[in-house]
């Protein structure tokens, strides 16, 4: 299957930065062990989601023991430090994001997480110019792993989402570009390894194979 060379649409939490052991961590210490009335979640159910859509199926699936309100500020809480100085960026992405740029596709980031907490891994990172940056919270519409993020997104670049190529690391964010007819490209890492990405036109390890897929 051809490579779309119109866009090139990274997800931030696992794909751009190494976050997603970290939030399973807080899942571990906090959300699972003492927001929920009971049963034993697995970290795949939730990640890829918006946080406050994770509140909402956390209430439907085991009941919640916190305020949706307690609930975002406790995120909000754990991002400032998670971001700001735990997280280290992906191998090779400044200058992977500086060759898609010089190829001239057009280059975005359209992430589960609320703008701010974009906003510290650009800044902390050099990222920018970017031609997009969509959060889950600009959008009316449910966020992953329904379709309609990575569609605004495209429309918001002018393009179809055929035209693009969306790099995603968990089930949600997979099957969300998978729907949204986009060329989906499932990013594999060590938080990730047992994860079925099987909606992803195709799976690539680590860094290197993700430069090569996206640039050839």
């Amino acid at each position: 299957m051809e490579v779309p060379d119109d866009a090139v649409l990274f997800d931030m939490d696992g794909v751009l930065v190494d976050s997603e052991t970290y939030w399973h961590q807080f899942e571990d210490e906090w959300v699972f062990a003492e927001a929920i009335e009971s049963g034993d979640p697995a970290h795949e159910e939730v990640t890829g989601m918006n946080y406050r859509e994770i509140h909402d199926y956390l209430t439907e699936e085991y009941g919640t023991a916190v305020t949706k309100e307690e609930f975002v500020e406790a995120y909000n809480e754990r991002a400032e430090s998670l971001y700001g100085e735990q997280v280290e960026l992906m191998d090779g992405a400044n200058e992977l994001f500086d060759d898609i740029r010089a190829s001239g596709r057009k280059l975005a980031i359209v992430s589960s997480a609320p703008q701010d907490w974009i906003k510290i891994v650009r800044d902390r990172f050099g990222l920018d110019p970017l031609d997009l940056v969509l959060s889950a919270d600009d959008i009316d519409e449910p966020g992953k792993p329904e379709p309609h993020i990575y569609e605004r997104a495209a429309d918001e670049l002018g393009l179809n989402p055929e035209e693009c190529v969306v790099v995603e690391d968990s089930v949600h964010g997979v099957e969300s570009a998978a729907r949204s007819g986009a060329f989906t490209v499932g990013y594999r890492s060590t938080h990730n390894a047992e994860l079925d990405l099987s909606e992803a036109d195709v799976v690539v390890e680590g860094p290197g194979e993700l430069r090569e897929t996206i640039l050839g």
